[in-house]
């Protein structure tokens, strides 16, 4: 039987382990386990030629014919149209909407409706606040209301803004309203910026950057471009290139030297194109050192320094890709069931919601995030992306979107669609996921071509509604059996 024939059974394979009673899906024996693990190897390698496809598409057990069958269909092709999965979990759970985010996406359609905005900001969800700030235009300047509202929870800013009670915030009140501010009335917001860009609170800071970035203020900028944190840095140095381009090339060059991969990632960016002599050779000694530290996810980094030292992307030396067999991957692609269960910290409300994985879709990639979670690795780790219409995203050492885990996870596209509370992996390309977490809020089918899920979540989806912008992951452990 040739493969055409082979993968044409896909529909029929999967219908009858589908209908196998409970008692005649059989333990498998050592060597079938065995070959369940090779097959998910070979899947991962994405290396149709192992003859552990073959052997798996002959086999007696259905289940193993599956795992076969879509491996290579998967290595074939990234976006393997059937996707086959094992069915032994349920489909994700549907989970009601909060009535709050029927307000917070009408305003979308009201950005230039002040009196609508005016009333958003009283609104008795923190996120519907937020955003009418966001939303608020430069033509609402005169519209008194609005401006002692944002000047009120610029000036309420306390000191300490490292924690947050449920349900209200800490710092996000006068970080969201001194940007609104900058644009609606820049005379008042300058002096005002100066207090959130000397704030404790490095959040505050990367806000008064974006502020800063409003109001044209290049000399706050270049300060920030030397903050501490290096998110602020990112902020400051992307706004000041835009605003003075090769100018500040100074400054860029001394960010190439920084830790944090979104510092280089900017700095590289902001050099490009640049007429400075010295730029070449900084920007390949700073690919040097990135090369040696044998990240993946430092991918956007490395060529960003290739870019500004005018050499192509195709000279980058990522480090080899890990092969070796998670625990748990082999017993998840059967169909364990694992669970875990995510703890906010107190400090930033509370709260914790359960995630099933879903290993009978993406195994590999579950029994990592398992095996992540038992290392503590999220432990103290932030969501540091919250589009509250959309995703939450965290599980970042850098609470960055271009610091993740050094190796990266092949995608494992399947079945489950990208509805409300699935969990997904973020990725910045094809087969580049950073262990990052995101939390769909609502229904986001489109990214089903694009990005694997992993889990899903079974409980507490309230707490996940009311996660804010920096709010820490106490701990991530796995409960039940």
């Amino acid at each position: 039987m040739d493969a055409v024939i082979r993968l044409g059974t896909r529909t029929f394979l999967f219908a009858a382990f589908v209908a196998l009673p409970a008692a005649a899906q059989t333990r498998l024996s050592a060597a079938d386990s065995g070959l369940v693990g090779r097959i998910l190897l070979a899947e991962d390698r994405r290396d149709s030629t192992d003859a552990s496809l073959l052997e798996g598409a002959r086999h007696s057990d259905a289940r193993i014919r599956v795992l076969a069958q879509r491996a290579r269909g998967r290595t074939a092709d990234p976006h393997f149209a059937a996707r086959d999965s094992l069915p032994p979990l349920a489909a994700p759970k549907t989970w009601p909407e909060p009535a709050w985010r029927l307000r917070l996406r009408a305003l979308t359609a009201q950005r230039e409706d002040c009196g609508a905005l005016v009333t958003a900001l009283a609104d008795s969800a923190w996120p519907v606040r937020l955003r009418a700030a966001d939303l608020a235009p430069a033509t609402c300047a005169s519209n008194e209301s609005m401006t002692a509202t944002l000047r009120e929870w610029i000036d309420a800013l306390p000191t300490d803004a490292a924690n947050r009670k449920p349900g209200g915030v800490s710092w996000h009140a006068a970080a969201h309203a001194i940007v609104a501010f900058a644009r609606l009335r820049p005379d008042e917001a300058r002096p005002r910026v100066g207090k959130l860009a000397s704030h404790h609170q490095w959040q505050a800071r990367m806000y008064a950057a974006r502020a800063a970035a409003a109001l044209t203020d290049t000399l706050r900028l270049r300060a920030l471009a030397r903050d501490t944190n290096d998110n602020v840095r990112e902020t400051a140095i992307e706004a000041l290139a835009k605003l003075t381009s090769h100018t500040d090339d100074e400054v860029f060059l001394a960010a190439l030297g920084s830790n944090g991969a979104q510092v280089v990632r900017a700095a590289a960016a902001a050099l490009k194109g640049s007429p400075r002599s010295d730029v070449r050779a900084a920007a390949n000694a700073a690919f040097d050192r990135w090369v040696a530290r044998q990240n993946t996810s430092a991918h956007d980094a490395r060529v960003a320094l290739l870019q500004a030292a005018g050499r192509p992307a195709s000279d980058d030396h990522p480090p080899a890709v890990r092969t070796e067999l998670p625990p748990q991957a082999i017993a998840l692609a059967l169909g364990a069931d694992k669970k875990l269960r995510v703890t906010i910290a107190p400090s930033s409300g509370g709260g914790s919601f359960v995630v099933r994985l879903r290993g009978d879709v993406a195994p590999m990639m579950a029994s990592r995030i398992l095996a992540l979670a038992r290392t503590g690795y999220y432990n103290g780790l932030t969501w540091h992306r919250v589009e509250h219409d959309f995703v939450i995203q965290g599980g970042s050492p850098g609470a960055n979107e271009f610091v993740g885990y050094p190796q990266f996870f092949r995608d494992e596209l399947g079945t489950v669609p990208h509805v409300r509370g699935t969990v997904g992996m973020s990725t910045r390309g094809h087969d580049t996921g950073d262990a990052q977490w995101f939390v769909n809020l609502r229904d986001n089918l489109r990214l089903g071509r694009d990005y694997t899920v992993f889990g899903e979540v079974i409980e507490g989806m309230d707490v996940v509604d009311g996660i804010l912008e920096g709010d820490m992951i106490s701990r991530i452990e796995e409960i039940g059996g």
